[in-house]
């Protein structure tokens, strides 16, 4: 009997995948909502740091995590989704927070770092984006 624990063999990467897109998408549409719910709020302290307007950069903002978050949370157009997450981290880790310590910045490292594992990862068998392959006549 093989030992599936110690085997470095892929136990499920379709479930891997799974857990990995709502974990990371829901992470995202949490901040998402959160700057939604305080819009009023937050905005006046959102600097205009990429040179585009304040109100435009934190639009866009809200649009990678709660839109984007969502769209990798259900595995639905999963690689063009974290994209736009990818570039929001970027921007963060190497604009915003460019002057700060590693240890003020690093869970948007993590978060960018991630961002390239679910790109290659893609979305999985247990995603929108499988069930609409499946339904797609065969090209002759």
């Amino acid at each position: 009997m093989e030992n599936k624990i110690l085997s470095t063999q892929v136990l499920n990467a379709d479930v891997a995948a799974l857990f990995l897109r709502m974990i990371f998408g829901g992470m995202f549409m949490y901040y998402g909502y959160q700057k939604v719910s305080a819009y009023d709020k937050i905005l006046p302290m959102f600097g205009d740091i990429i040179g585009i307007g304040s109100e435009l950069s934190f639009n866009l903002v809200i649009f990678a995590e709660l839109v984007c978050g969502f769209f990798v949370f259900i595995g639905l157009l999963t690689r063009f989704a974290v994209i736009p997450i990818f570039i929001t981290m970027a921007v963060a880790y190497f604009v915003a927070h460019a002057k700060d310590p590693f240890t003020a910045k690093q869970i948007v490292f993590v978060y960018l770092l991630l961002c390239v594992v679910v790109f290659i990862l893609g979305s999985g068998k247990y995603s929108f984006d499988s069930l609409l392959q499946k339904r797609k006549p065969p090209v002759n």
